[in-house]
């Protein structure tokens, strides 16, 4: 085996940010990524990203133990084929509201992509909001980033067996119970809890611990591996952002050239910038990358840069904004921030927000509309057609009626489409809630009354009572 010096090293640019002559970096492609301790720092952006964990998880652990009526609030019962949403009831036929929603999704993420970056990445994705918890964890047990690199570093003492393991423990507490919660999102939660306490359902548990596990692994050990390898977003962002969307940036004009000095010093006879250099920005990083290297696909726009490098100016009396909330355009023309705010509404932003607008009024529409009724009709192929008694042509269909509402309610079959034709079997049929019971139906004719071949038949469902019924279409076949 070649010595480490010998081996293949890959080549990085780096973004220029201040002079052309800037060297690349070099990078061993067998070079172990070094663990990465970000700093912990108080600011605007840092209290919107907790605010976010809060209402993320506020929903995500709650939602699930609230009830509507008799029932789990929200809940995808895949084993009944029923998705209960508030006063909604869906079935496998309501697949469209889905494709609608993850169609809006992705819009959305298209448009606050375009008008000011990765937001989602930096405040409300689950990879994010769980790292910030196991975070937390770890610096309220292990202390700030030189006390967790000195213990990492250190030997294997007392203090740093007990610290570790009530670490571990509490990360795997909180995994297992994030894996039970959405668990509990596929089944009652409630009776998943009892299953787990006497361990029966073999399928629940592996689920909760694949879950769980996979929580603990992520937020506890991947971290920014995720962001920088894993997701995707990060590797085509670039083509959805533009010159006037909103990234953090660092303003190279004003910071360069970096160095440190004191408060008392006159920085500007020596031809300093007002970058101190003080690597602060690096420090509280989450993914561990230099802003002051420009934008880099790493940079999850989670603004503690910002916090770290407006506390350093406010103690230097310096003023804010050497990195800042900026875009491309703003920067290089010395734009205020009302001058970029007017370059919001710009022809791609525009395109998305009014197809996101139509998208959104175009499902609500059809959910106000959608008759609260599910029909499938099918033919009986065991008989196609025959005569029976008192000279009529019968045909035989089996129909699945699905009561989609929350109320047991009692639907009346009826028919039409061709001269004659009469519902010869039980016309009506009740349906508890959200259940669903296949039929038989058998249609008659007088024979004689039309002619051979194929007829088109209508069949009008409708409940007892109620408002609006529901057509189905299906054939008559007359032989020769």
């Amino acid at each position: 085996m070649k010595p480490a010096e010998d081996r293949p090293r890959k080549v990085i640019p780096i973004t220029p940010v201040a002079a052309e002559s800037q060297q690349p970096e070099t990078v061993s492609l067998y070079e172990a990524q070094k663990k990465i301790y970000p700093r912990s720092i108080s600011g605007v952006f840092a209290r919107w990203r907790w605010a976010m964990v809060f209402l993320t998880q506020l929903v995500f652990y709650g939602l699930p133990w609230l009830e509507w009526g008799q029932r789990q609030m929200v809940l995808f019962d895949l084993g009944a084929r029923r998705f209960y949403i508030f006063g909604l009831v869906l079935y496998p036929q309501d697949f469209i509201y889905l494709t609608g929603l993850l169609i809006i999704s992705a819009l959305s993420l298209f448009l606050f992509t375009a008008v000011a970056g990765r937001l989602w990445c930096g405040f409300a994705c689950p990879q994010t909001v769980y790292t910030e918890i196991f975070m937390w964890i770890e610096h309220k047990i292990e202390g700030d980033r030189s006390a967790r690199m000195r213990l990492d570093n250190g030997a294997w003492t007392f203090e740093k067996i007990w610290k570790k393991s009530l670490k571990q423990v509490i990360w795997i507490a909180v995994a297992f119970w994030t894996g039970f919660t959405f668990v509990g999102y596929f089944v009652p939660i409630r009776e998943l809890g009892g299953e787990l306490l006497v361990l029966h359902g073999s399928w629940q548990i592996f689920w909760v611990f694949f879950y769980g596990f996979a929580t603990y692994g992520n937020a506890g050990y991947l971290r920014e591996q995720v962001c920088k390898y894993m997701c995707p977003y990060a590797r085509f962002q670039s083509a959805m952002f533009d010159k006037d969307t909103l990234i953090v940036t660092y303003d190279p004009e004003r910071g360069e050239p970096r160095g440190p000095r004191t408060k008392s010093v006159d920085y500007k006879a020596k031809g300093l910038g007002d970058c101190i250099d003080c690597t602060l920005c690096v420090q509280v990083c989450p993914t561990g990358i230099d802003i002051r290297n420009g934008l880099q696909y790493e940079c999850i726009g989670c603004g503690l840069c910002v916090d770290a490098c407006d506390t350093v100016m406010d103690k230097m009396k310096y003023p804010r904004g050497l990195i800042r909330f900026s875009t491309q355009n703003g920067v290089k023309n010395h734009w205020t921030q009302s001058q970029m705010l007017k370059r919001v509404l710009r022809p791609r932003v525009l395109f998305y927000t009014s197809v996101l607008v139509v998208l959104c009024i175009g499902m609500l529409a059809s959910l106000v509309v959608r008759t609260p009724l599910k029909v499938d009709v099918v033919r009986d192929r065991a008989a196609l057609s025959r005569i029976v008694a008192g000279g009529k042509l019968e045909n035989i269909y089996r129909l699945q009626i699905m009561n989609a509402t929350e109320g047991a309610q009692r639907y009346v079959i009826s028919a039409r489409g061709l001269p004659g034709l009469e519902v010869a079997s039980e016309s009506e049929v009740d349906i508890g809630p959200a259940d669903s019971r296949w039929v038989v139906v058998r249609l008659q004719i007088p024979y004689g009354s039309a002619p051979p071949g194929s007829h088109t038949v209508y069949f009008d469902i409708q409940a007892q009572g109620e408002k609006g019924q529901v057509a189905e279409k299906s054939v008559f076949l007359v032989p020769r």
